[in-house]
C-alpha cells in the first residue's frame, strides 16, 4: 500500500499497513485501486472508517485469489490538509493527477466530499479513470447538464453507491414538514460545493411544502464566531435551522447554536452525521440535532451481522453506514475487474470503466447498477436524531445518532 501522507499511516495503524502490503509476489498479475479521502482534518475519523470499508473488500478479494486472478494493490491518498482543516479541492486535484499518471491504477474509490469530486472529475475524465464514490452527493457531478465541465471526455466516470442531494435535501424538507410540522426555517450553508448544493435543494423543497424561508446565509468554515448570525436567526423566531455544512463549520454551529437557541429544531445532511459533531460539538450541544445520510441505514439489519463482526474484528471499531457504501464501492470495482479478466480483454482503466457502467453487482445494499450518468435508481434517504446514550461512548456514531426512518420522498 502506498500512502500519500504520514497522517494516513497513523490513522490506519502499523498492523493494518502490514496486512495490506503482504509478501512480494513478482509472478502475480496485479492492478491498483486508488482511494482518495480526507484523512486530515475535521472528517478524518469518518474518512478512516470509509477507507476501512474499501480496504476490507479488497483484502477479502485478494485472500480468495484476487478478481480474475489479479492481485489488487491500493494507492491511498489524503485529500485533506491542515491548512483547509478538512478536504482540500487543490489536494484532491493533485491526487487525481497521481492516479491518472500511474498506469497500474484502473479505478478509484472516493472521494468523500463533493468539493473534492468537482476538482477531481474533469481530470479523471481526461484520464478515462472511473471512480466510485461512497459519500459525495452533489448532483452536478453526474448531471448531464454539466457533462462538459465534469466529464469533458464524454463517458461517465463518476459513479455513486449513494443517492444525491437532489433527494437528500428535499426529502429532509419533507420530513421537517410532515413529521416535525416546521412552519418557518432559516437556511445556512458553509460555502462549499456540498453545502451550497444541499442547502439549495432543501430550500427549494421547503418553499414548495409551504415553509416560510426566513433567510439564507453562509458561514466560513475557517471563521470561529458564528454568534452574530445565530443571534439574527434566533431573533427572527424561526421554528428551525437547516445547515448544508461539513463537520468543520458544523461543529461550531452545534456548539454556538446551543448557547443562543438551545430549543430550536436544528438539522443538516450527512456532513452533520459525523463523529466530530459528537466529539468536538459535544453534549449537551449536539443533543436533538437531526441529520440524514444519502443511503439506507443497514447497520441494524440482521443480514449484516456477520459483516459487522468481520469489520470490527479487522479494524477494532464499529463500521458506519458509509463504511458499507465504501465496501460496496470497492465490490463494484472488483466485480468489474473480474468481468474484464474473464472476458479475455485487457484489464485496463477503459475496460474497467465500461464494465462498471454495464455491471449489476451483488453488494451489501443489494443489486447495484448505474444509469448512463453513473447514478443509482435507489434514492433512499435515512433520518437520524442525536440522543445521548450513556451506555456507549459519547462519540459513538452508531449509537448516538438514533435512526428514525426513511425520509419521505415526493415533491408535495
Amino acid at each position: 500500500m502506498r500512502l500519500a501522507r504520514r497522517s494516513a499511516l497513523a490513522l490506519l495503524g502499523s498492523s493494518a499497513l502490514a496486512g495490506l502490503i503482504g509478501p512480494a509476489r513478482a509472478d502475480k498479475k496485479s492492478v491498483t485501486i486508488g482511494i482518495s479521502l480526507p484523512l486530515t482534518g475535521a472528517s478524518a475519523e469518518d474518512a478512516t472508517t470509509i477507507l476501512h470499508g474499501a480496504v476490507l473488500a479488497i483484502e477479502e478479494a485478494n485472500a480468495k485469489g484476487g478478481p480474475g486472478g489479479y492481485e489488487v494493490k491500493i494507492l491511498s491518498l489524503d485529500d485533506g490538509t491542515a491548512t483547509a482543516g478538512q478536504y482540500d479541492p487543490a489536494q484532491a486535484a493533485t491526487n487525481a493527477r497521481k492516479m491518472v499518471v500511474d498506469p497500474s491504477v484502473v479505478a478509484a474509490v472516493g472521494p468523500m466530499a463533493s468539493g473534492s469530486g468537482k476538482a477531481m472529475a474533469p481530470l479523471l475524465s481526461q484520464g478515462n479513470l472511473a471512480t466510485v464514490t461512497p459519500s459525495s452527493t452533489n448532483p452536478d457531478l453526474t448531471d448531464p447538464k454539466y457533462a462538459a465541465q465534469y466529464r469533458p471526455a464524454g463517458k461517465a466516470i463518476y459513479f455513486r453507491t449513494v443517492t444525491t442531494d437532489a433527494y437528500q435535501g428535499p426529502n429532509m424538507a419533507n420530513f421537517m414538514a410532515d413529521t416535525l410540522k416546521v412552519k418557518s426555517v432559516f437556511v445556512v450553508d458553509d460555502s462549499g460545493a456540498y453545502g451550497v448544493g444541499l442547502a439549495d435543494a432543501f430550500q427549494a423543497q421547503a418553499a414548495k411544502r409551504g415553509m416560510t424561508v426566513l433567510g439564507r446565509d453562509r458561514v466560513d468554515p475557517l471563521v470561529t464566531d458564528y454568534r452574530p448570525l445565530l443571534t439574527k436567526i434566533h431573533n427572527l423566531g424561526a421554528d428551525a435551522m437547516y445547515c448544508g455544512s461539513s463537520a468543520l463549520a458544523g461543529v461550531k454551529l452545534v456548539k454556538q447554536s446551543y448557547e443562543i437557541m438551545p430549543g430550536m429544531i436544528k438539522a443538516g445532511g450527512d456532513g452533520m452525521h459525523q463523529q466530530a459533531i459528537l466529539s468536538a460539538g459535544g453534549f449537551p450541544a449536539a443533543e436533538g440535532w437531526y441529520s440524514t445520510i444519502a443511503a439506507p441505514h443497514m447497520l441494524d439489519d440482521a443480514k449484516l451481522t456477520a459483516w459487522v463482526a468481520s469489520f470490527q474484528k479487522r479494524w477494532g471499531l464499529a463500521p458506519s453506514d458509509y463504511a458499507i457504501t465504501s465496501y460496496d464501492a470497492a465490490l463494484v470495482i472488483l466485480a468489474a475487474i473480474e468481468a474484464v479478466a474473464k472476458s479475455g480483454k485487457t484489464v485496463d482503466r477503459a475496460s474497467v470503466r465500461d464494465a462498471i457502467q454495464a455491471g449489476k453487482v451483488e453488494t451489501l445494499q443489494g443489486t447495484l447498477s448505474f444509469d448512463e450518468n453513473g447514478d443509482l435508481a435507489d434514492h433512499v434517504v435515512s433520518v437520524f436524531q442525536v440522543k445521548n446514550d450513556t451506555a456507549f461512548p459519547s462519540n459513538d456514531v452508531v449509537h448516538q445518532f438514533k435512526y428514525i426512518g426513511v425520509a419521505p420522498a415526493g415533491s408535495s
